[in-house]
C-alpha cells in the first residue's frame, strides 16, 4: 500500500473513511519508513527490530538485489533471531498472525516455533493456481497443520478479483480479540492481511463499489474491516488498553498499477526501489485516551520501531546481546517529542542511501536494468528523472546525490555539489554512514539458495486433508533475483 492511498494523507476519492477517523482520533505520521523496499525482509526487520542484512533476510547472489521467501527458498527466520511475540511471552502475552507469514515455509520457520501461539493465514502470498505438479499451490494454516490450498479451497477469482479472505481474516481477529478480553489475557495481534498485492482481491460486498478500480475495492474493505476491529475494542470496552498501529510493508507497486496498483502520493517510483515512494509508509498509531488525537508527527519513524515499542509498552527491555535498529516511539507518540535518528535505506546487500533530517543522500542509484525495462517492468512509470531514475547501478559514494525532501520531496532536483548546503549537509551525513558501516556486522544470508524439493508439496496435516504432492528430488541451486 502507497503514502497516497489514504484520504489522511491526501486521496482524493476519500474511500477511507475509517482509517481517516482512526487518525482524527490518533496520531498520523508522515515521515514513516519500512526497511526494505520489498515484503518479506520487511516483515522480519517489524518483528526483530533488526535491519534485514543483520537478520539475514537479503542475498549477496548479486549486488543489491531485493529477494522474498518464494516457495522454493531454502532459508527464514533464524532461530538466532529473537522475534517480538517470543519476547512477549515473558509479560504474558497470548500471541496471534493472521495473514501472510513470509519469513520461510519448511518445518523450523514455522511462526509457532517463533512465539506466536496463533496462526490462521500462509506462508507466501496469494500467488497460483498452480497445477500442483510443477508447483503446488500455497498452503493455509490454522495453527500447526494446513487447512487447504488457495485456489483449491480459498477460492480466488482472477477474472473477477473476488475472494473472501478478507473477511475470514477480520473474523479471525474479531474472535481472537474477544477470546483474550474475556480470559483478562493481555495479547498481541499481527494483522497482515495482503488484499492489495497482486492479484488484487475484495469480497463481493466491496467490488466494484470503489473510484479506484479492483485496488480501490481492496482498500475498501481493508478499511471497512479496521473501523470493525476498532469498534470491536471500543464495545469491549478494552480501547483505552490496546495500542494499535496501521502500516504497510512496503510501497505502493507502480509496475501493476492502474487497475492493481496504488499511489506513492508526490514521491518518486515505488515498490521494489530505494526512492521515497519505495519505501515511505502511510502511518497511523491509535491509543484512545493516551494518543492524542488530531496528531501528526515528523519524526522519522521505521516499522522496526514497532518491536522497541511494543516491548516497551509491555515492560519489557531490547535484547541487549545484539543490535537493535528500532527505537521507541512512545515519547514521541504520548509527549511529542522529536529524536534524531537517520534512516538507512537497503536493497539487498547494499546501502543504497541515507536520510537524516530532510536530507537524503544517495550513495548508489538503480531503479531496475535495461533488460528488465525492455521486457515491461517498470517500477517508475511516467517519473524517469535524468541521473537519478538509473537503469544501471551507479555509484555515488565519492559524490552522494543529496536532495532536501521537504522543498524536494520527489527527488527530482539534486543540490548542487558546489553549494555550501550540500558541503554542510554531506559532512553530517558521512559521518553517520561511517559510524554505521564501522558497526555493521552482516547477517548470514538466508535468501541465497533455492530448491523446488521445499516447496510446500506436503505441508503438516496434508495427511489428514489427502492433498499431500510428490515430493521432487533435490537440487539446490543459486536464486536469481533480477531485481
Amino acid at each position: 500500500m502507497g503514502w497516497g492511498d489514504l484520504g489522511a494523507f491526501g486521496e482524493p476519492s476519500k474511500e477511507t473513511p475509517n482509517l481517516d477517523q482512526m487518525a482524527a482520533e490518533g496520531m498520523l505520521f508522515l515521515d514513516f519508513y519500512t526497511a526494505n523496499p520489498l515484503c518479506s525482509p520487511s516483515r522480519a526487520a517489524l518483528l526483530t527490530g533488526r535491519l534485514p542484512v543483520r537478520n539475514g533476510f537479503y542475498t549477496t547472489n548479486a549486488h543489491a538485489r531485493n529477494a522474498y521467501t518464494p516457495q522454493d527458498i531454502v532459508g527464514g527466520i533464524q532461530d538466532s533471531e529473537l522475534l517480538l511475540p517470543e519476547l512477549l511471552k515473558k509479560a504474558g502475552y497470548i500471541n496471534k498472525i493472521i495473514g501472510k507469514w513470509h519469513l520461510g515455509h519448511r518445518p523450523q520457520f514455522h511462526p509457532l516455533k517463533h512465539g506466536f501461539d496463533e496462526w490462521f493465514g500462509s506462508p507466501n502470498c496469494h500467488f497460483g493456481p498452480y497445477d500442483n505438479r510443477e508447483l503446488p499451490n500455497i498452503p493455509v494454516y490454522r495453527d500447526w497443520e494446513m487447512i487447504g490450498r488457495y485456489y483449491d479451497d480459498f477460492k480466488i477469482d482472477l477474472k473477477t478479483g473476488e475472494a473472501n479472505l478478507t473477511q475470514l481474516y477480520l473474523q479471525e481477529a474479531l474472535d481472537f480479540i474477544s477470546k483474550q478480553q474475556a480470559s483478562q489475557q493481555p495479547f498481541f495481534l499481527y494483522w497482515a492481511i495482503d488484499a492489495t498485492h497482486a492479484p488484487v482481491y475484495a469480497s463481493k460486498q466491496f467490488l466494484g463499489t470503489s473510484q479506484r478500480g479492483l485496488y480501490g475495492d481492496a482498500v475498501r474493505e481493508i478499511d471497512d474491516s479496521i473501523g470493525k476491529i476498532l469498534r470491536h475494542l471500543q464495545q469491549l470496552g478494552i480501547s483505552e488498553n490496546t495500542f494499535v498501529f496501521f502500516t504497510s510493508d512496503n510501497g505502493a507497486a507502480l509496475i501493476s498499477a492502474p487497475k492493481q496498483g496504488g499511489s506513492n502520493g508526490p514521491f518518486l517510483c515505488g515498490k521494489q526501489t530505494t526512492f521515497e515512494g519505495g519505501m515511505r509508509e502511510p502511518a497511523i498509531a491509535w491509543w484512545p485516551g493516551h494518543v492524542p488525537a488530531g496528531g501528526v508527527s515528523h519524526q522519522l519513524g521505521n516499522v522496526m520501531d514497532l518491536f522497541t515499542t511494543s516491548l516497551s509498552l509491555a515492560g519489557l527491555q531490547p535484547p541487549c546481546d545484539r543490535q537493535i535498529d528500532g527505537i521507541d516511539l512512545l515519547p514521541v507518540i504520548l509527549q511529542g517529542k522529536l529524536i534524531d535518528r537517520p534512516i538507512f535505506y537497503y536493497r539487498g546487500n547494499e546501502m543504497m542511501a541515507v536520510r537524516a533530517g530532510l536530507y537524503k543522500a544517495h550513495y548508489w542509484t538503480w531503479s531496475n536494468s535495461w533488460e528488465e525495462y525492455g521486457k515491461g517492468t517498470d517500477f517508475c512509470p511516467g517519473q524517469n528523472v535524468s541521473g537519478v531514475t538509473t537503469h544501471t547501478q551507479e555509484e555515488h559514494t565519492h559524490l552522494p546525490l543529496l536532495f532536501h525532501l521537504g522543498r524536494d520531496p520527489g527527488e527530482k532536483f539534486p543540490l548542487s555539489f558546489a553549494s555550501e548546503e550540500y558541503q554542510r549537509a554531506m559532512e553530517r551525513l558521512s559521518g553517520i554512514v561511517q559510524q554505521h558501516r564501522d558497526t555493521l556486522v552482516p547477517g548470514e544470508p538466508q535468501l541465497n539458495v533455492c530448491d523446488k524439493a521445499v516447496m510446500n508439496w506436503s505441508p503438516p496435516g496434508c495427511e489428514k486433508l489427502g492433498k499431500c504432492l510428490k515430493v521432487p528430488e533435490s537440487d539446490p541451486k543459486k536464486c536469481s533475483w533480477p531485481h
